[in-house]
């Protein structure tokens, strides 16, 4: 599935539209250049989840936040300053699996193959241009293609 997003409104949208379709136990898996909107999207979840949208910023410097939203929980994981196998470890990174929430991992392209979730929704952003991004959304699982069929019904 391609979306075109002309803004970060129109991405932050997107956001909330997919947090109407993720259950307690989802993960998604943002990959795409500084820049490209992975956090906006992240935003935009969050506030489809019940929780303010400027609560959230880029977890860079802390690597993971948890926030507590209405329905469920949101943990999201930036991997951005990972430079090896053992900071992932530290983080704590595998016992978010076991917990009651959503995960989001942005820069899920640091991952080592053997730590990446079996099953996750993959959202990849491609810059086009200051404002524009092509937004590829992609999974091998049942249920997160049954996702993308429904967030196509409500665009």
């Amino acid at each position: 599935m391609q979306i075109i997003s002309n803004s970060q409104r129109q991405t932050l949208n997107l956001g909330k539209r997919l947090s109407s379709l993720l259950k307690s136990g989802d993960t998604i898996c943002l990959y795409g250049p500084l820049g490209a909107g992975k956090t906006v999207l992240v935003k935009g979840i969050a506030f489809g989840l019940g929780i303010p949208k400027d609560k959230v910023n880029s977890p860079a410097f802390v690597l993971i936040n948890e926030y507590k939203g209405k329905r469920t929980n949101l943990y999201h994981i930036d991997l951005y300053r990972i430079k090896n196998i053992g900071d992932i470890i530290t983080t704590g990174y595998p016992d978010y699996f076991y917990k009651d929430g959503i995960i989001v991992i942005e820069w899920a392209q640091r991952l080592p193959h053997f730590l990446m979730p079996l099953n996750y929704l993959k959202i990849e952003f491609k810059i086009i241009d200051k404002n524009i991004r092509k937004i590829i959304i992609s999974s091998k699982d049942n249920h997160y293609n049954f996702m993308m069929e429904k967030l196509k019904e409500i665009r």
